[in-house]
This record gives C-alpha cells, sequence and structure tokens, in this order.
C-alpha cells in the first residue's frame, strides 16, 4: 500500500515535470524563463527519484527496462563527464554559470529525465495520460501565444518584452514547438480513437499551430513539419485502402492539408512565407552560427583535442579561438557565440571524438530501435502510444540537432524517448526484475543504493536553489539604476554563487562608481578621495577574479583591459600598460578579433608608443578592411608622427565607408583645414 501511494506521488512529480516544461514560468519575477524551468526540472526530477526510491523501500523490488539504449545513454554521460573533469575550466564544465544548456548537469540531467520516463511510464494507460497532458499544455501555449501577438503589453506576465518573446525562450524554438504541437495532434486524429468533438477540437489546434508557426517564419519548420506528416498521410492511406473492394475506405484530409500547406510556406518564397509575419509586424531577426561554421570549429577542436575535446559547455572558446576569418566582413564579427548552429552538433564539437561517437552510437540505437518497435507495432496494430512517442521524439531531436532550440525542446525529446523506452521494454517483456529483501546481501547493497539516490537528489536539489535564488539578485543589480542598490544585489548574488559572469558585472558597476566620481575632477571631497580609493580597488579586483575564474574566456581579460584603460584616463601610473597586456592576452585567446587588437593600439597610442600602436592598429585593418575605427586610430597616429598627408588619407577612406557620419565629415574637414578647433574630433562605431 506504501508503496503504491509513493510510486503514484513519483508518478506526479514526473508527470508535472514534462507536462508544465512548455508551459512553467515564474511571472512578475526577475527569473528569466529558461531559468525557471531549470528549477521545475531539478526539483520534480529529485521528488519523483526520492519517491521512486522510498517505494523501493516498501516493496522491495526494482524492475528496470533491459535496453541498449539506455547503456548507451550512460556511455555519453560517462564521456561528458570525463570530458568536463579533464577540462581545464572543469567547474564551467560541469556547472556552467546558470545551469548552462550545454554543462555536464544539464545533460545529466535529461538523461536521469529519460531513465525516470522508462521506469516510471511503462504502460500504455500512463503514456495516454502524459500524450492529454503534453497536448493539454501545447494548447494552452499555442492560445497563450496567439493572445500575445495582439496584446504584448497586457500579456507581458512581466518578463516577457516585444512580441517576439515566448515562454519557449528563442522565437524559432516557438515555432518549432509549433511544429511539434501540430504533428502531435495529427497523430492522435489519425490514429487514436477521439470522439467527433474531441477531432473536432484537435483539428482548431493543428490550424492554429500551423498559423503560429507561420507567424514564425522558419523554414526549418515546414521542412520537419511537411515530411512528418506526408509520412502519417502516406501510411493512413495504404492502411485505408479495400484491395478486395479496390477504393479508399478513409482519406486522411487533415494531414493531407498540412502537407499542402507546409509546401507551400516552403517552396513559396518570401511572398508566401512572411505573409502572416508582416501583417503581424514580427521579424525572425535570430542569428547564430551556420552548420557549416560549426563544422569547421568543431574539425579544429578535433584536430587539437582529439579524444575529450575542450570539455562541455565552452563552445564559446572554441568559436573565439577556430572562428573562420570571413565572419569578419559580416556585422556579427564582435559577437561572442557561446552556441553552435544547433544543440547537438555544439555537445559534439566540445567532447572530441568520444563525445561525438557516443552521441551517434545513441542516436543510431534510438533510430534502429525505434524503427523497428514501430513496424513491430504497426503490423500488429497496437500499443499507438509507442509510435507515437518515437515519432514526437525523433521530431524534437532532429530539431535540436539542426537549431539551439533551448531547454524545452530538448529535454521533451528525451522525456518522449523515456516514455517510449519504457514502452517497448513492457510490450517486449524486456525487463530486468531484483528482488532484494529476501537476500540480506543484496539487500544492504540495494538500500544503500536507494540511500545514495535519495541524498544525492536533495544535496543536487539544494544547490541548485542557492543557485537559482542568486539569479534574482543578479537580475536585480543589472536593472538597478542606482549605483548603491546594484553593489548591495550583486554582492548578495556573489555570496550564494561565484562565477565570471557576476563578477564581471560586479567590476562593471565599481566601473560606472568610478566614471562618476572622476567626473567631479577636483572637487572631490575627503569622503569622495576615500570612496575613489576603494572603488579603484574593488573594479580591479572584480575583473582580476573574473580572468582567474575562467582564464579562457577572452571577455575577462578584454574587461580587466577597460578597466586599465579606464584608470589611465584619470592618471593612475602604469595602467595604460597593464591594458596592453590583458588586451594582448584576450587577443591570444580571440586571435581573428581586429577590435581586440585596435583596443591594444589606442592603449598604447595612450602611453605614447606610436610605432607599436601602428603596428597593432595595421593589423585590425588587415582582419577587417572596412573598419573604420581602426582608420580613425592609425590618422591619428600619423597626425602625432606629423604627416597631416598620411592622416588625411587614412580619415578619407574611413569617410568613404560612412559619407554621412557628422564626426567623421568635421574630423576629414579638421584635417584639411588644421587651424579648425575640432581637430581632436573622433568617431566610434
Amino acid at each position: 500500500m506504501r508503496a503504491n501511494i509513493f510510486e503514484r506521488l513519483s508518478f506526479l512529480s514526473l508527470f508535472l515535470v514534462v507536462v508544465l516544461l512548455p508551459i512553467f514560468c515564474l511571472p512578475f519575477t526577475s527569473f528569466a524563463v529558461e531559468t525557471s524551468k531549470g528549477l521545475l526540472l531539478v526539483v520534480g526530477l529529485a521528488a519523483s527519484l526520492i519517491f521512486w526510491a522510498i517505494a523501493r523501500f516498501s516493496d522491495g523490488k526494482i524492475v528496470l527496462p533491459k535496453s541498449w539504449l539506455l547503456l548507451s545513454g550512460i556511455g555519453v554521460i560517462l564521456v561528458t563527464l570525463l570530458s568536463a573533469l579533464l577540462s581545464a575550466n572543469t567547474t564551467v564544465s560541469l556547472f556552467g554559470s546558470l545551469f548552462d544548456v550545454s554543462s555536464f548537469w544539464f545533460i545529466f540531467s535529461a538523461f536521469v529525465l529519460m531513465f525516470l520516463c522508462s521506469l516510471v511510464f511503462r504502460n500504455p494507460e500512463q503514456a495516454k495520460i502524459i500524450l492529454l497532458g503534453t497536448i493539454l499544455s501545447s494548447g494552452l501555449v499555442l492560445l497563450f501565444q496567439s493572445a500575445h501577438l495582439f496584446l504584448p503589453n497586457i500579456l507581458s506576465l512581466g518578463i516577457l518584452s516585444g512580441k517576439t518573446a515566448n515562454i519557449l525562450g528563442s522565437w524559432n524554438a516557438l515555432g518549432l514547438f509549433a511544429g511539434f504541437a501540430c504533428l502531435m495532434f495529427l497523430l492522435v486524429i489519425e490514429f487514436f480513437s477521439v470522439s467527433k468533438v474531441e477531432k473536432i477540437v484537435l483539428q482548431v489546434f493543428v490550424l492554429l499551430s500551423i498559423l503560429l508557426a507561420a507567424a514564425v517564419n522558419f523554414s526549418l519548420v515546414w521542412i520537419l513539419l511537411g515530411i512528418s506528416s506526408l509520412i502519417i498521410f502516406v501510411y493512413k492511406l495504404s492502411v485505408s485502402f479495400e484491395e478486395e473492394k479496390g477504393r479508399v475506405k478513409y482519406f486522411p484530409v487533415i494531414s493531407f492539408a498540412v502537407v499542402i500547406i507546409s509546401l507551400l510556406f516552403f517552396m513559396g518564397g518570401q511572398f508566401v512565407g512572411s505573409f502572416i509575419a508582416d501583417r503581424l509586424e514580427v521579424g525572425n531577426t535570430e542569428i547564430g552560427p551556420s552548420l557549416g561554421a560549426t563544422t569547421s570549429v568543431t574539425w579544429n577542436v578535433l584536430k587539437n583535442h582529439p579524444i575529450l575535446g575542450i570539455g562541455p559547455n565552452r563552445f564559446g572558446e572554441a568559436w573565439s579561438m577556430y572562428k573562420p576569418a570571413s565572419i569578419n566582413n559580416t556585422q556579427f564579427w564582435r559577437v561572442y557565440f557561446d552556441t553552435g548552429s544547433g544543440l547537438l552538433p555544439t555537445l559534439m564539437a566540445t567532447t572530441g571524438a568520444l563525445g561525438l561517437l557516443s552521441w551517434l552510437t545513441f542516436f543510431v540505437l534510438f533510430l534502429y530501435f525505434g524503427l523497428r518497435s514501430v513496424f513491430s507495432s504497426i503490423k500488429n496494430k497496437v500499443n499507438w502510444e509507442m509510435m507515437a512517442f518515437f515519432v514526437l521524439s525523433l521530431y524534437l531531436f532532429v530539431s535540436a540537432f539542426l537549431y539551439f532550440s533551448g531547454a524545452v525542446i530538448f529535454l521533451l525529446a528525451f522525456a518522449f524517448t523515456g516514455v517510449f523506452i519504457g514502452l517497448a521494454a513492457t510490450n517486449g517483456k524486456r525487463e530486468i526484475s531484483i528482488a532484494f529483501l529476501s537476500d540480506h546481501r543484496k539487500s544492504f547493497f540495494s538500500i544503500l543504493g536507494l540511500i545514495i539516490i535519495v541524498i544525492f537528489a536533495l544535496g543536487v536539489s539544494i544547490k541548485y536553489i542557492e543557485k537559482f535564488a542568486s539569479v534574482s539578485y543578479f537580475r536585480k543589480a543589472l536593472m538597478a539604476t542606482d549605483i548603491p542598490v546594484a553593489e548591495q544585489n550583486i554582492a548578495k548574488a556573489l555570496a550564494l554563487h561565484s562565477n565570471d559572469l557576476y563578477l564581471r558585472t560586479y567590476s562593471q558597476i565599481y566601473l560606472l562608481k568610478l566614471n562618476s566620481l572622476a567626473t567631479k575632477g577636483t572637487n572631490l571631497s575627503e569622503q569622495d578621495k576615500a570612496s575613489l580609493q576603494n572603488t579603484v580597488d574593488q573594479t580591479v579586483n572584480g575583473a582580476q577574479l573574473a580572468v582567474a575564474a575562467y582564464p579562457s574566456n577572452y571577455l575577462n581579460s578584454q574587461l580587466l583591459g577597460d578597466v586599465y584603460q579606464a584608470l589611465g584616463s584619470i592618471g593612475v601610473k602604469d595602467a595604460y600598460g597593464n591594458a596592453v597586456v590583458a588586451y594582448q592576452n584576450a587577443s591570444k585567446l580571440n586571435p581573428l578579433n581586429p577590435g581586440l587588437k585596435l583596443a591594444v593600439a589606442t592603449s598604447l597610442l595612450a602611453d605614447g608608443k606610436l610605432k607599436d600602436a601602428k603596428e597593432y592598429a595595421t593589423l585590425a585593418i588587415s582582419l577587417k578592411p572596412d573598419y573604420i575605427d581602426a582608420l580613425i586610430t592609425l590618422s591619428q597616429i600619423a597626425k602625432r608622427e606629423g604627416n597631416n598627408t598620411e592622416a588625411l588619407s587614412y580619415a578619407e577612406k574611413a569617410l568613404s565607408l560612412a559619407p554621412t557620419e557628422k564626426s567623421l565629415i568635421e574630423y576629414v574637414n579638421s584635417l584639411k583645414n588644421p587651424t579648425s578647433t575640432s581637430s581632436n574630433s573622433t568617431t566610434t562605431e
């Protein structure tokens, strides 16, 4: 009886995790959408795991699915853990700053979710409950997001800004989820026994999901949805054909309509694709590395770190070091991409050949056992639930492979795969049953293992809640309009969880305070002078601690350079020299970034080292020939050297790139007329 109660509690906890993932958020708080979903995942998994373990104490039996797919999942976890432990930045690879999606702990949580789903959801009735719950939550997402497009301010929930903001994460992720929901509704309509009213409701939601996908206007959605619905249409048509009568008993109109609509939007070009988006005044402006660029970075990582890569959650470092030189010809040349073209390519890019092999093994086994089980079910015309969960999992995994879809789609892929594994094991009677109460040796180790699981789940939950609480203070620090308030909140955030992101913010807050004090000039009171020295110390200390916490992230060294350059501008001794060293360290970590080369040049110029400054400014131009700031810096160097002709040449070249820029026009005029008072005019991008 007790075991039954705890089994139900475990079922309920896990059910809520899976069903609430698409819609869960903490409205009118300072928590980002994906951060709040992380809380749901950790707390829900911990509760389900604890209740499941307690139920095992009562019935003395553990039933596990006998699945090669689960074993391959353990292989992925072990390789990812080993890669993280051997990483140069173990903390970043293991945990990340805020439970990062590509960190080891997130991957581990995803596989734990899959494993628990395979244990808890093992029969068709339970699978139907999960499917029904997901249908309801998906319907709520579609209704809310559709309404949000027309009432973005009223339905902002205090956390969504603008029409494209949503409770899934990115705008394209919402489109992929709309396609997933449409596919789920189609599967239920075509393969499950539902009433006429329920079928009409599902058909309405199919239409709503298509309209929302059209508003997002993401071509990948139409490709995946079109192929999936075509397969459903062909299969349903083939099984509905009555050979003896030579006619089709049932024509799948809805599936056929979805195929045609998907083809229309995919092949219709910009006119058809953007028709709804233009009228709703929403644009798809998301940016990210292409698959080719991600592959190029991955190849370079494998050449230099062939076995285990550089460690999970470090794609940003790999991008900085190995990004294609052609990126400097685009407007995104200074963007720090910490993810690749897709979530799964990002994971494979950072864990080396073993990581790539482990993920490929997992997916090959997923496809093999999935297709075999599905065809077996279709042949016997039983267990449509297993077929539905496999097809939906496949859609979600492909989405995660081709696009960085965020937490929800990735986690749902693992949850649905877990349900599929549980159903396949039960249907094929491939289960391992361990009864341990009758044998004192088995009993000791089994109970010890279950106790360790309970302690581990509690410990991880408490640790994550601390990290989660720090996010609130961090966001308050970012949103503060008063420097003392920002100081207090960032200090509280660091007390709960220290990472380089918080430390950079800490340094930047004190840098703002330093600038406000510096503007007072000679009007500083004795209290201001004491505060100025403390502020200088805190600014430098925060930046140095950020570098120490994550030395291979160029952003930390760049910030340290910015701090020293600011100190140099107010006359601090040797500050410009320290700025040069910091910028050079950042440039080593991001060698193709012309902005870092120029930062070295400007520090050297301020320190009076014209020859070295010219060398670095020239390097910046060689990386990005249309870099206006670098051209102006070269012009200023030439002017300082007394070569007005060369200074004018650089300035005119900069003006040709931005002919309407007022400050550039004034600067060029000042060089043509040296007596002009505006000779010190400069510009920044």
